[in-house]
């Protein structure tokens, strides 16, 4: 076994979400008769949870507090109607977990898509796969890049800070959450950031397609 856990970013790492994500904010900003954006405008913006996503889609004259729930609102009712309209994971990704599994690896989700998403997707998904936990932006629990999230993923497989762990993500957001974690790092240049962004944030290694990311974690 190369690894005890492996902890994967979601959007982006192992689903392509972008487009249903888009079209979710967008159909909130139509809603007030507000300027869409396109997808390459979303790709800059995800990442940050979709509070931050709303508020950075909103014109910079309505990103008070009271707009943001708004929209808010409105995004999370259509997005949880419409979740896997375009959503699919990405190729061999279901595959390369089936095989971590077989290998004895402990898998993780560490999102900071909101909860309910990130548990409704991973079970229409994955839902053979036995993941030790799976966690997206919850009330009371920081985003990443704090580490928390991957503390607790470690806790939940019961393993203790000497353990052999991994942050897998397509975000320099991804890469600085296992570096506070103290915890090896992999990016994946298939995702939503420019590899030079990926490179910039300093990963232990860059996968660039979902073999080249077996080779890394597959003992």
């Amino acid at each position: 076994m190369k690894y005890n856990l492996l902890v994967f970013d979601l959007d982006g790492t192992l689903l392509e979400t972008l487009e249903d994500l888009a079209e979710a904010v967008n159909y909130a900003l139509d809603c007030s008769s507000l300027p869409l954006h396109s997808l390459d405008e979303y790709r800059k913006m995800v990442g940050h949870g979709v509070r931050n996503l709303v508020r950075s889609a909103l014109p910079e004259e309505m990103r008070d507090e009271s707009n943001v729930d708004l929209h808010l609102a409105r995004f999370k009712k259509y997005y949880t109607e419409h979740i896997d309209a375009h959503t699919k994971p990405y190729p061999g990704i279901s595959a390369l977990l089936e095989a971590l599994t077989r290998q004895g690896s402990a898998i993780a989700v560490a999102s900071n898509k909101f909860q309910e998403g990130t548990e409704a997707l991973i079970s229409e998904f994955f839902p053979e796969i036995p993941f030790v936990s799976v966690m997206g932006n919850r009330e009371g629990s920081p985003l990443k890049p704090d580490p928390q999230i991957i503390h607790s993923a470690m806790a939940a497989a019961g393993l203790s800070a000497s353990a052999r762990v991994a942050m897998i993500g397509d975000s320099a957001t991804d890469i600085a959450t296992g570096h506070n974690a103290g915890v090896e790092t992999v990016a994946v240049s298939w995702g939503f950031r420019p590899r030079e962004s990926l490179e910039q944030a300093g990963p232990d290694a860059i996968a660039d397609n979902v073999d080249g990311l077996a080779a890394l974690l597959l003992g």
